[in-house]
């Protein structure tokens, strides 16, 4: 009982907590990266490219022989080159936004994508929207403090916390392109388009895995698809040479653990965290990247903590909650049999999952 015990409450936990501390430490070792020259479409290609070689033999080692999966069928294929395909997107504006930015500002504007995805969710007819339930309201109201937080953290900066300089008020839009607030705004611009693209992401997602419900093959397909499509856009991109040496500094340590923990660990943990706990129990531990993006940020890159920052962040927290609370709600009167006004969801299965049935 114990051990089971163990398996089914403090791994997960320690597993999530351990990939939002990983996934903020390789957002400060990829700024911290770019800050000394390393191009960002170096870094998508050798990252992804290591990941896949990493996963190739786990697909031997953990392979699960006693599950019958269906026939490999050539649309699912296609399903699994455009995640690749919608991932590099993805990736792109991710990295060129914390570039611009701070890894701080990603991991606050992070926290949209269950917002996001309900919004996508309403334009698909993949969720009901009931307007006298409770939680279809809660849902409403936490996208919509969402969306306020971002526009606070991406537009306002307020006094500067962690520095002595005079206060600043809402970032003026006539500045030239090249100054720190433009390029705050562009990241802030940049991170909001990646959430976009992760919730469109997690529609293909979740009909792939309907389809073919293996999680490592699908991981090493896709980053495999990501691979091959990247690789010719990003050294068409990147045209210089010397670009693509990588020494044994901290660009090879930001590659390096990009692939294992980003993109190996870091989708590997949370796929089987769903399954086991559901995914509520994921989406409860966004925010905690932000309070580790911003301690790491100050301490290691230098960062100035800005209070419009910290009240923006607090902004999406909220609404992330609320929508969260409001999904919650949905499960439990579903798993009663109950509220055939609400979502028909299951709690195993992710917000655009809602529609359908568990495989």
């Amino acid at each position: 009982m114990g051990d089971g015990h163990c398996l089914k409450d403090m791994v997960p936990f320690l597993g999530m907590v351990t990939v939002e501390a990983t996934n903020v430490v390789l957002n400060v070792l990829f700024k911290s990266a770019t800050s000394r020259g390393m191009s960002v479409y170096v870094f998508i290609v050798y990252s992804y490219a290591v990941a896949t070689l990493i996963l190739f033999p786990l697909l031997f080692i953990f392979n699960r022989k006693r599950l019958l999966l269906p026939p490999f069928k050539f649309s699912l294929l296609c399903k699994i080159c455009s995640l690749g395909f919608i991932g590099f997107l993805s990736e792109i504006v991710a990295y060129k936004g914390i570039d611009y930015s701070s890894p701080t500002l990603a991991s606050a504007i992070g926290n949209l994508t269950p917002a996001l995805t309900f919004m996508l969710a309403i334009f698909f007819r993949m969720e009901k929207l009931a307007l006298r339930s409770l939680s279809s309201w809660a849902k409403i109201i936490g996208t919509i403090a969402s969306i306020s937080g971002a526009l606070i953290v991406v537009l306002y900066k307020g006094l500067q916390l962690t520095s002595t300089s005079p206060p600043l008020q809402f970032i003026a839009f006539l500045q030239p392109v090249n100054s720190p607030q433009m390029k705050w705004i562009i990241g802030g611009l940049l991170l909001v388009a990646e959430d976009l693209l992760v919730s469109i992401w997690y529609i293909v997602q979740a009909q792939v895995m309907e389809a073919y419900p293996e999680e490592l093959v699908v991981v090493f397909l896709s980053n495999l698809c990501l691979t091959i499509i990247s690789a010719p856009v990003c050294l068409i991109a990147e045209k210089s040479l010397s670009a693509w040496r990588v020494e044994f500094d901290i660009a090879l340590a930001a590659i390096v653990f990009s692939a294992f923990w980003g993109s190996a660990f870091g989708v590997v943990v949370p796929t089987w965290v769903v399954r086991l706990k559901g995914p509520v129990y994921v989406a409860m531990f966004n925010p905690l990247s932000i309070v580790i993006a911003t301690a790491m940020g100050v301490m290691f890159l230098g960062d100035i903590l800005y209070l419009g920052s910290i009240i923006g962040a607090i902004v999406i927290s909220i609404g992330f909650y609320i929508v969260t609370w409001g999904k919650a709600k949905e499960e439990t009167i579903a798993d009663f049999g109950v509220g055939s006004l609400e979502s028909m969801s299951d709690p195993k299965i992710p917000l655009l999952l809602s529609c359908q049935s568990e495989v």
